[in-house]
This record gives C-alpha cells, structure tokens and sequence, in this order.
C-alpha cells in the first residue's frame, strides 16, 4: 500500500527521536517501533507489551549497509540478504563491539536479530529516524499478532503515542529467523520466507536450532500467538461447540466457520491466519463455545510457519 503522507511519517520519526512508542505497518505483522538505541525508549516496548525481558527483540533496520553498523555481517549474511531483503527474513548475527543498540534489545545476548522489512511505510519511518528500530509484534505479550491498524488498537490503544495505518499485512506471519555461525545456518523460528528457499541460496540444508533454556529469538516460546478459547489442531471438521478454523476442503459451514483459503492457496493461508483466528475467537468467547477447532494445514512453504504458530497458540498456558 503507499505510503500515508510525509506529514504522518514524519511525525512519527519526531516521536521516535523523542523516545516514543510507533506501531508502524510491515508487510508481515504490524511493529512496535521505538529508537534500538535507547535504553529507555527500548524499555517502554517491554512495558507496553508486558513482555518478559529475557525475550529478544528484532531490530528493523533499511538495508544491508545499516545492518553492517551494528552487527558482523559474514559472506553468508550478506548472501542471505542479498537474496530476501527488504523482505521476511530475520539474520541473528554477533554484536560488534562497538554496537550502539541497547543491550535490552539483545536480552542479554552477544547476538542480536536484523532484517529490513519489505513495507513503504515502514522503510520510510526507519530513514526518517536515520536510526534502527526495535519493533516486535504491536500487540501484548503472547497474544494474537496484529495483521491491521485496529488489531494495533484494540490491544495497545492507549499505552503507544501513534499508529501508522497502512492496511493489511500481505504475508501475515512474522520473519523467518536463522542464525548463522560460520558455514552453517540454523533454523530459530520459521516465517515468511520458506526454509527450503533459505537452504538454495546457501546451498547447504538448514538445521533446527539446539534446544536452550532462554529463547536466542522472539517467537520461541512455547506458549505464543494465543487466543482466548482453547485452540484443537489437526481437526478434520469441528465439534457441535466449537468454532472451526478451516482450510482448502477441510471446510465448515456456518456462522462459526472461517476458510483460511478455499482453495488451499498456503500463501493467502498465512496472510488470513492471525485475523482468522481474532474473529473466531471473539466468536467463540461471546456464543460461549467451548473452544476452536483447527483444520490440519499441509507442512510445505509457508505451512511450516503456519503450523509453528497454531502449535504455540495451542500450547499449554
């Protein structure tokens, strides 16, 4: 979608500047925006969001050569870039020394999250700033991320000094994110970009991350992307009492149904996930069903990160 005006944008960076807090639109989910580089700023999106600070955050910078600044930046990282951005793809790469950005966006860690998001406005806000931005998903902690401005609203309407409203978010999952040590790459969160395209352009398969107690990414914790009403996977049609989140033939009628894509398009899947499932969970917390039933989704593209989601809404609480 274009961009708003220079007026909005521009207000938004002065806010920025100022250590505000900015929900801005990214084509994957709607950001929380605040100066990477500010301590105090930073801390304002761990209150806001309540979010627990042992949690990393990504940080959105324009282009590879911003990046460079902050972090070290090898062959592979660059390969990687070269190849997705701007675009859905999260590179965790070592500090340098000399960073800038605040060691709250690290979590403590000597790593720290980049990717330069594909969005107009978003671009736009970052070169205005002329700083990187910390921006983890615009809604509170754990729940369902925000695919529009009034999702943006509805949870942190009065804890952010503005919204940017660039519509809808076209690939509706978050980054994919890898880390890179040395020739290899591992997987720590699947996302908008799928990990066999990751593994062509560097020509070697990408490993799942090693398990560790404290998340080395956002997005890894078990419990995340949750809705209110219990959620059921894998669920070939829905129970009398619940409502069903469908897709392709796996389709219910009615009222409390919803098809992510008829068609079994996995790609308009992802893009319908996260405000499918606030509809069907305000459905079934206002009929008093007992819960939502999920339809199983094929593990192939952007179904690897659709399933990574719905198995974490699902998880214990």
């Amino acid at each position: 979608m274009s961009i708003l005006n220079n007026t909005d944008v521009n207000n938004a960076a002065a806010i920025i500047r100022k250590g505000g807090l900015v929900a801005m639109p990214t084509e994957t989910v709607y950001g929380l925006a605040a100066d990477a580089t500010s301590d105090a700023a930073v801390a304002r999106i761990f209150a806001a969001k309540g979010r627990p600070q042992f949690n990393p955050l990504i940080v959105h910078v324009a282009d590879a050569d911003m990046a460079a600044r902050y972090v070290e930046f090898p062959p592979l990282a660059k390969k990687l870039a070269s190849a997705f951005w701007p675009g859905p793809l999260t590179l965790v790469l070592p500090r340098k020394a000399d960073c800038t950005i605040s060691l709250l966006a690290s979590a403590g860690l000597n790593t720290l999250g980049v990717r330069a998001p594909n969005h107009e406005i978003a671009q736009s806000l970052i070169r205005a700033v002329d700083r990187p931005l910390a921006a983890p998903s615009a809604n509170l902690s754990g729940t369902i991320s925000p695919t529009l401005a009034e999702h943006v609203r509805q949870g942190l309407g009065d804890k952010i000094d503005m919204i940017l409203d660039g519509g809808p978010c076209l690939v509706g999952v978050e980054s994919t994110i890898v880390k890179i040590e040395g020739d290899a790459v591992f997987l720590l969160r699947p996302g908008g970009v799928a990990g066999e395209a990751i593994a062509r352009v560097v020509g070697v398969p990408v490993s799942n991350a090693p398990h560790t107690d404290s998340p080395q990414a956002p997005g890894m914790l078990a419990s995340h992307y949750a809705p209110r009403a219990p959620l059921r996977l894998d669920a070939a049609a829905p129970e009398p009492d619940e409502a069903f989140l469908g897709f392709g033939k796996a389709n219910a009628e009615g009222p409390n149904a919803l098809n992510l894509s008829p068609s079994g398009d996995i790609t308009e899947a992802a893009a319908n996930l996260f405000a499918y499932l606030r509809t069907l969970d305000r459905i079934a917390t206002t009929r008093g069903l007992k819960g939502i039933a999920a339809a199983p989704i094929p593990m192939q593209g952007l179904g690897d990160a659709i399933n990574d989601r719905l198995a974490r809404a699902a998880a214990p609480r």
